[in-house]
């Protein structure tokens, strides 16, 4: 079969279009903040052998990982027509508690032609404590764990499992409508699908998916001939693990020939007690985000991308835990910290490509309570933005999300609509960017009053080691965490916390500033004391 060059790109935006519907299906209908304004979510199509086709402009740490839960559902589950199967386990092919995904088919005459999936971090799943991001030491307390079950049989709910998630978390009524979202979202891409099959008919279709994964493949291996041949190695630390404070270390080692990449993480820190283990999903899905931002042109988000690259993560090491291993800050944090440890290996190699580092963190913030006004429990969720870095010819971005996230921020209005605070302060935190010839760009400050008693958490990062520079330009600032308290006192708190706060009692969050590239040209950049 001859392929179009032009029936290609159609086919490209076709298939990025229908995963874009879908998310805008699951943010227009969802019901919490977290996803209706942060759009905290990931939509995707497959095809019908579970490749990746498809995925819209959403969650960069969703890229790589859900292809594995769409792999999990399809080994562990039959799926017919009119069927969905919901999942959550990290070690079933998630990511995380929170992030729950949906999974079902798209059929037609001949059968099974796709599939389709939607995956949205709920901001609450159960467990230990309010938004499910506890300083955990196992799984069993980070919340519920839903392994690939059938939540829709043949277009109904099986309302066994339905009742089952609503009976374990803290806010059943909003985990109700953002389910019932998530089930929009996936009906509207088989829909979609099922109009491009019949337009243009099964058998091209087929050829131009397969087309779009070769073409994927070879934008990134002509990336990777870009690359010198040559082994490229650089390390950094997370703070902490939430438990103990020693740091823990990512290494990598990336070996490149020709146009394929091995990306070697043997040199990292076992599993540690706390919950910044990241699963093997989390890292293979930053691997896939490094490679593809080096293409420098847009190109799809398909399984072909992977093709290239080897991915080595031992078992029972930080980068792949094994079970009962906590993982709820392994997908937001230590997702972060494995792009700057690539980044940092390949800069050396790609000098004039490579931007310094950005914030590195998502800076997790959940708190939850009893809700005075109507006598109901809240819990909310909310990653907060920082200092992009520096990069080569241009200044970094301040007050954005960087990186494995891609979301936006809560607006004022819709935090104080929904939960009893009150936000005081929320501005950007100047000078916090690295110094240099391009300075990093800033951070941001956020103070949120609680109105009512409230259980806080907050995972973080870059609290102790600050974002790095490179080629000279100075780092970023670090993050600092502080509760003012009611009576004016102040307590300084560490990357990760969990603390009580009274009605009265401010929390205060600086994100980390971005680093700086290039050594400053005889002036006093951003950044520099």
């Amino acid at each position: 079969m001859s392929f179009d060059p032009v029936k290609l790109e159609i086919f490209k935006s076709l298939f990025h279009s229908i995963a874009e519907e879908m998310g805008a299906t699951l943010r227009r209908t969802a019901y919490s903040p977290n996803i209706k304004e942060r759009r905290d979510y990931s939509t995707a199509i497959f095809d019908s052998q579970g490749r990746m086709v498809a995925q819209g402009d959403h969650m960069p740490v969703h890229l790589g990982s859900m292809p594995l839960s769409v792999a999990s559902a399809i080994r562990n589950r039959t799926i017919g027509p009119g069927d969905m199967i919901v999942l959550n386990d990290p070690y079933r092919g998630g990511t995380h508690l929170p992030d729950i995904t949906l999974v079902s088919g798209v059929f037609g005459k001949s059968g099974r032609l796709f599939y389709v999936a939607s995956r949205a971090h709920h901001s609450d799943v159960g467990g230990m404590t309010p938004g499910s991001m506890p300083l955990a030491e196992e799984i069993y307390q980070e919340g519920l764990r839903i392994p690939p079950v059938t939540l829709i049989r043949n277009g109904e709910i099986n309302h066994d499992v339905w009742d089952l998630v609503l009976a374990n978390v803290r806010t059943p009524e909003e985990r109700d409508g953002d389910l019932a979202a998530m089930l929009a979202a996936n009906r509207t891409g088989e829909r979609r699908l099922l109009e491009i099959v019949g337009k243009y008919g099964l058998k091209e279709v087929r050829g131009y998916v397969d087309e779009l994964l070769d073409y994927t493949e070879r934008m990134t291996r002509h990336v990777i001939r870009q690359i010198p041949d040559g082994v490229y190695e650089a390390e950094d630390v997370l703070d902490d693990d939430g438990i103990g404070d020693s740091p823990v270390r990512i290494h990598a080692r990336i070996t490149v020939r020709g146009s394929r990449a091995r990306i070697d993480f043997s040199g990292s820190d076992a599993q540690v007690g706390g919950s910044v283990n990241a699963v093997y999903a989390i890292t293979a899905s930053v691997v896939f985000y490094v490679f593809r931002t080096l293409v420098g042109v847009p190109i799809p988000s398909t399984a072909g991308g992977m093709r290239p690259l080897e991915v080595i993560a031992p078992e029972g090491t930080i980068v792949n835990a094994r079970p009962p291993a906590a993982v709820c800050g392994g997908n937001v944090e230590t997702a972060q910290r494995i792009v700057d440890v690539l980044y940092r290996c390949l800069a050396p190699a790609l000098p004039d490509r490579i931007p310094a580092a950005s914030q590195g963190t998502m800076n997790n913030v959940t708190f939850g309570g009893v809700d005075p006004g109507n006598g109901e429990p809240f819990a909310y969720y909310e990653t907060i933005a920082g200092g992009m870095g520096a990069r080569p010819g241009l200044d970094g971005v301040s007050g954005v999300h960087t990186h494995m996230t891609n979301s936006m921020n809560t607006p004022v209005e819709a935090i104080e609509v929904a939960y009893p605070v009150r936000v005081e302060r929320y501005r950007l935190r100047r000078g916090s960017g690295g110094a240099g010839r391009h300075s990093g760009g800033d951070g941001i400050q956020r103070e949120i009053r609680f109105l009512t008693p409230a259980r806080v958490t907050l995972l973080s990062e870059r609290r102790r080691f600050a974002p790095y520079g490179l080629k000279g330009g100075r780092v970023g600032a670090p993050g600092r965490n502080r509760m003012i308290r009611s009576d004016g006192g102040v307590e300084e708190l560490g990357s990760k916390f969990e603390t009580a706060a009274g009605p009265g009692d401010i929390l205060s969050i600086e994100t980390p500033g971005g680093g700086g590239w290039g050594r400053a040209r005889g002036k006093r950049g951003r950044g520099e004391r």
